[in-house]
């Protein structure tokens, strides 16, 4: 059974899952093309990180950071290797959407990888209704990033 909770940024095994996050993205994309956010970053005012257990274990992570008001970004979105394909990551998605729409957003934006590495996640993005954007916030054009967004 998973389970969704606020995140205790004192678990240790947070900071490992985080940890290979950023290691799954190296490869992905040059520096300046890598967006995900480390541990420090996610404890900022204004962003809520939610983590997936499967009994004890960690098994995904969902962020939505504040970009303006009515406008949250979707961040940190990852499932375990080992619970792909399981249902997590919609899990984690469809709750942080209604937790967007509890606190009067009424848009959510995302940056995402444009490799084969993230097909998956894009995927999972659109058939939750999102659709293809420009860049919004700080982003630029980028052949490494695809940007999405939803109406809530």
């Amino acid at each position: 059974m998973i389970t969704l909770a606020r995140a205790d940024f004192r678990d240790p095994a947070l900071a490992t899952f985080l940890s290979a996050h950023l290691a799954d993205m190296e490869p992905t994309a040059p520096p300046e093309s890598r967006h995900a956010l480390d541990l420090g970053a996610l404890q900022r005012d204004g962003v809520r990180l939610w983590t997936a257990h499967a009994d004890d274990e960690l098994v995904g992570t969902v962020a939505l950071a504040d970009l303006a008001p009515g406008h949250a970004e979707l961040k940190s979105m990852r499932t375990a290797p080992t619970h792909r394909s399981q249902g997590v990551g919609s899990r984690l998605l469809a709750h942080a959407l209604e937790d967007a729409r509890r606190r009067g957003t009424t848009r959510v934006s995302l940056e995402t990888g444009s490799s084969d590495f993230f097909a998956a996640a894009r995927a999972l993005y659109r058939r939750a209704g999102f659709i293809d954007t420009a860049p919004f916030g700080e982003y630029r054009e980028d052949p490494h990033s695809v940007y999405l967004t939803t109406s809530l």
